[in-house]
């Protein structure tokens, strides 16, 4: 692929003028934001992506994480050969990662600001406070929190889990002023160092990846952890088999999310889950993927570190010590824990009202999938809004679990460049 150089822009960039070529705007630039920019830019059209690249993965990962996610299941999308995470590590000189290979965050990340220096280009690290319809006519007005202003005739939010953190209602009572590392409860997504809670006692919400990790990583820094799940039992990830007999693939065909027919299917047809009832959809969203920790974390928590099951916060005080008592349901009783800190590991809500820079005229004019604040969106991941897009984490209601994985980039990419470009030409 041709680069042009920073500030400039390519003769294909430049036949898109007037009106009509007003450009794209990408907001976030993550996985799903730099795989769309990058089908983007290699169709010539005019794009500005706004966000730090790979924010979220620098600062809402504790440092020593690693994803959950198998290499084949990692790959950012460009329209052109040479951008999977393999090209990256081989161009590097580095080993190749097999599924028995846990993929450090901090390789992740490297990778995703390569692809974008390799295939988008320019990202500006300005952050998105507005974006409104530009008038009555087709597009929209976008303003930086530097004051700039631009108009576009297309907009993207993919902005991935960004502000949707959930923390129960009864925990976030317990920091008046905000939750955070300095509160007496938390968000894992709150965190890049967990070492500060050295020599504390530490209550972990939760039976997922996040949470298990997160318990582990506590412990290894030299803080009493216990995890509590409300599940009946913790579930794990079965350690890969790199060759399978061809009876047990057929019984359990392999996607990037798992083993399993409805993995299966659901990865390789997201559209098809597109064409489903709302609430089919949104129990497939809820259901398909329940929380587990990663094969390689089991010994890292089990049996090492306290972990009570079928267990409920039923409420939740801070005592005159600043410390926090927690109520608890369990299979026995009632009992109660006093820690010095509460970790919840209690996922994502997807709401459209999380996302600050859409105008209330924006957002009023969105509608939802029944039953949920996510967009309902078209084959193209078009809102109802025309000319606005949702992909990453958002789009998930729509067409599938894939979409909360960046397994899912390719499949976005594609769809919302083809259909922009489309626009764009159709407008000329």
């Amino acid at each position: 692929m041709t680069q042009s150089l920073p500030g400039q822009r390519s003769a294909h960039e430049r036949a898109f003028t007037g009106r009509a070529g007003l450009p794209v705007v990408v907001v976030g630039a993550g996985p799903y934001g730099l795989s769309v920019a990058a089908h983007l830019r290699a169709a010539g059209v005019p794009v500005r992506v706004f966000g730090e690249v790979m924010g979220s993965w620098r600062h809402a990962m504790a440092t020593g994480m690693f994803l959950k996610s198998t290499p084949a299941a990692t790959d950012l999308s460009a329209p052109e050969p040479g951008a999977r995470l393999a090209d990256f590590r081989r161009l590097r000189g580095e080993p190749e990662l097999t599924e028995l290979t846990p993929i450090p965050c901090d390789v992740f990340v490297r990778y995703g600001q390569w692809f974008q220096e390799r295939y988008v280009g320019d990202v500006d690290p300005a952050r998105v406070v507005a974006l409104d319809r530009a008038g009555a006519g087709p597009g929209f007005t976008v303003r930086l929190a530097d004051g700039r202003e631009l108009t576009a005739g297309t907009a993207v939010v993919a902005t991935g889990l960004n502000g949707l953190a959930h923390i129960p209602g009864q925990l976030r009572r317990l920091a008046p002023d905000g939750p955070g590392p300095g509160a007496l409860v938390s968000h894992t997504s709150h965190h890049t160092d967990l070492s500060r809670y050295a020599g504390r006692h530490v209550a972990v919400i939760g039976g997922g990846q996040s949470a298990l990790e997160s318990a582990a990583l506590l412990r290894e820094s030299g803080a009493e952890v216990r995890v509590l799940v409300r599940e009946s039992r913790v579930r794990w990830g079965t350690t890969p088999v790199l060759s399978r007999p061809w009876a047990q693939r057929l019984a359990q065909p392999a996607s990037p999310l798992g083993t399993g027919w409805v993995l299966a299917a659901v990865c390789k047809a997201p559209y098809a889950v597109r064409r489903l009832p709302a609430s089919a959809r949104l129990l497939l969203f809820r259901r398909a993927l329940g929380p587990s920790g990663g094969w390689w974390l089991r010994d890292r928590v089990e049996g090492v570190v306290p972990v009570h099951t079928s267990c409920r916060v039923t409420h939740a005080e801070v005592t005159p010590r600043a410390a926090v008592r927690l109520r608890l349901a369990e299979p026995d009783g009632t009992s109660a824990l006093t820690v010095d800190h509460v970790l919840a590991a209690t996922g994502y809500r997807l709401d459209l009202d999380a996302l600050p820079f859409l105008s209330p005229e924006v957002r009023r004019a969105l509608v939802c999938v029944p039953g949920s604040r996510a967009p309902e969106l078209t084959g193209a991941f078009e809102s109802s809004v025309p000319g606005l897009y949702f992909t990453g984490s958002l789009a998930a209601p729509v067409f599938g679990p894939m979409m909360r994985f960046v397994a899912g980039t390719e499949f976005a990419a594609t769809r919302i460049a083809g259909d922009a470009l489309r626009r764009i030409r159709t407008a000329h």
